[in-house]
């Protein structure tokens, strides 16, 4: 299992607002596409941060998978409802040690 680790700092004040938006319009188009690990929001480091969990097979899964979600109308037409939130957004990826359970 990949697990892509997607940080997006939001315009103070307005964090709230986004996951709203998210969880009603964008979170259904997307986990047909990946599989949501967790989300959370950060209380130390850069404040006003959403970090997002996403599960793919492999990076040959997940390239796969952006594709398709990327070329998905619905989802070409959430992304603009989101934009104007978005200060800086991170993706890192997060390869499993041998031990690591896979939930």
């Amino acid at each position: 299992m990949l697990v892509e680790m997607r940080t997006y700092q939001i315009t103070a004040g307005k964090v709230g607002e986004f996951l709203q938006i998210y969880e009603r319009e964008g979170l259904e188009i997307i986990s047909q596409y990946a599989r949501l690990k967790g989300c959370w929001t950060k209380d130390s480091g850069t404040l006003n941060s959403i970090v997002f969990c996403w599960g793919y097979d492999d990076y040959a899964h997940r390239a796969a998978q952006r594709a398709k979600l990327a070329a998905d109308p619905r989802w070409q037409a959430f992304t603009p409802r989101i934009l104007p939130y978005l200060v800086h957004q991170e993706s890192v990826f997060l390869a499993p040690v041998p031990f690591c359970p896979d939930d």
